[in-house]
């Protein structure tokens, strides 16, 4: 199995703003929805390296959070205006670590993430090699 480490310098960078919808009772967000934060900006980044979730889904290719280790350091509020920062620290022949944060204005997180996608066959549900043409864009 080949593992390669990738360069934190090619951060990708997301921005985000907290609307009513986000959020609790008190105007904090509610913690699933940093995920779905994670989750766009993740997309994003593959978008932004020419890589098409549909056109992957069409050759029966996808990618699926394998596991997830998450700190809530700070709630975020009603009308922030956010970023999420995104790198691949870990590149495998079947998965992808990404090294995530949503920081504020200021630059302190308050959210982190590392979350591990693997690449799935989607017909047979099945883990499978990541496309050459993906890893070349991290390695």
């Amino acid at each position: 199995m080949t593992t390669t480490s990738t360069n934190e310098n090619s951060t990708f960078d997301w921005p985000i703003r907290i609307y009513y919808e986000d959020t609790d009772a008190g105007g904090i967000v509610y913690h699933s929805n940093y995920l779905k934060y994670f989750e766009r900006a993740r997309t994003e980044l593959l978008r932004a390296k020419g890589v098409s979730q549909q056109l992957l889904l069409e050759q029966q290719l996808g990618f699926v959070v394998k596991h997830m280790d998450i700190d809530f350091l700070q709630g975020a509020q009603l009308d922030q205006e956010l970023t999420v920062k995104t790198h691949v620290s870990q590149l495998k022949r079947v998965s992808l670590d990404f090294c995530q944060e949503i920081v504020n204005l200021d630059g302190k997180v308050l959210c982190r993430a590392v979350v591990r996608v693997a690449c799935i066959n989607t017909s047979k549900m099945k883990p499978t090699a990541i496309p050459n043409f993906i890893i070349s864009e991290f390695s």
